[in-house]
């Protein structure tokens, strides 16, 4: 696989996102007001995630990987690739079950759901309402190693 290119997305390609989410993770819709970023190779746009400004804090959500680029740890490498974006200002995620480990391993922590801000406890009971299996986590800047 070739190296990929980390950044935000520009507007005139907001398009290519969501034919992106149509064809692979059809739940998943951009918005506009949110900041995106993607990775991609030299002909095709791999992965992408969305951050969502709510009232003082952000959402880490809709993280996409295509299938043919799966368990190559692209995830991972776009997590790190966004960090200056996940450190702007708390960032919160509602991670599928099964990928807690992976967002663990980039610093998040679970939280119960009472921890959450109202407005994202709201938006959690709802998707969790509705079937999916979602724990929430918080991003926690890694503590300087003492040397």
């Amino acid at each position: 696989m070739s190296k990929l290119s980390f950044h935000i997305l520009q507007p005139i390609r907001f398009p290519l996102i969501n034919r992106l989410y149509k064809s692979y993770y059809p739940a998943g819709k951009a918005k506009r007001d949110e900041t995106i970023w993607i990775g991609e190779d030299e002909s095709n746009i791999v992965c992408c995630v969305r951050f969502k400004a709510i009232e003082g804090i952000q959402l880490l959500t809709g993280m996409l990987v295509k299938p043919d680029f799966r368990g190559q740890g692209i995830s991972e490498q776009l997590l790190v690739a966004t960090i200056e974006q996940i450190e702007e200002q708390p960032c919160y995620c509602f991670a599928f079950s099964h990928l807690v480990t992976l967002y663990q391993k980039a610093n998040f922590v679970v939280i119960n759901d009472n921890e959450l801000p109202h407005f994202l406890a709201s938006r959690f009971k709802r998707y969790s309402d509705s079937g999916k299996s979602l724990v929430p986590m918080i991003y926690q800047k890694p503590a300087l190693s003492q040397n």
